[in-house]
């Protein structure tokens, strides 16, 4: 059994709105997905958000959300590629990568995998949908000393006003 000396965060990304294939095969963020990825990312900021590292799953809306979010996030250990974030990948192999990870870690990847990513780390299955992904949308999870998960919070770009000043800048 594993022994978790302290607290963990875990923030999964689902990738900003995408073009569709048929529109650009690649699958760049359209212009309102970079908008709500940068929107999200100032809010993360102000709410004192830090990563330590981001990875993504190679694919490029993913890895434009990563390179949008680290622009604002600045994790010290930088933003990379990594297997296992793909769609239909195996939620099992990075709820047991997580297990040797002592840095809170951003992973930016797509649905199904995060959605089932998130059931198996919290009630032990895969096979519930226990949170509402959105594009640009982040889940926080934390794991406690004894390795249990648990979600603290949830934030989609519809939520966050366009416009939503630092705190400091209301008074």
């Amino acid at each position: 059994m594993f022994s978790f000396s302290e607290d963990m965060k875990l923030y999964l990304v689902q990738h900003g709105e995408a073009k569709r294939e048929e529109e650009d095969p690649s699958r760049p963020l359209t212009e309102n997905g970079r908008i709500e990825v940068e929107r999200v990312a100032e809010f993360l900021v102000r709410a004192g958000v830090k990563a330590d590292r981001i990875l993504h799953s190679g694919r490029l809306r993913a890895a434009q959300t990563a390179e949008i979010l680290a622009k604002y996030l600045r994790p010290s250990r930088g933003v990379e590629s990594t297997e296992g974030l793909e769609p239909l990948a195996d939620p099992s192999t990075w709820a047991e990568k997580l297990r040797e990870v002592d840095e809170d870690l951003m992973l930016v990847g797509h649905l199904p995998h995060l959605t089932k990513l998130v059931s198996l780390l919290t009630v032990g299955s895969s096979e519930f949908q226990i949170v509402e992904f959105r594009y640009g949308g982040v889940v926080c999870l934390e794991r406690k000393a004894g390795g249990s998960w648990s979600i603290l919070w949830i934030i989609r770009p519809d939520i966050i006003p366009a416009s939503s000043p630092c705190p400091e800048e209301r008074s």
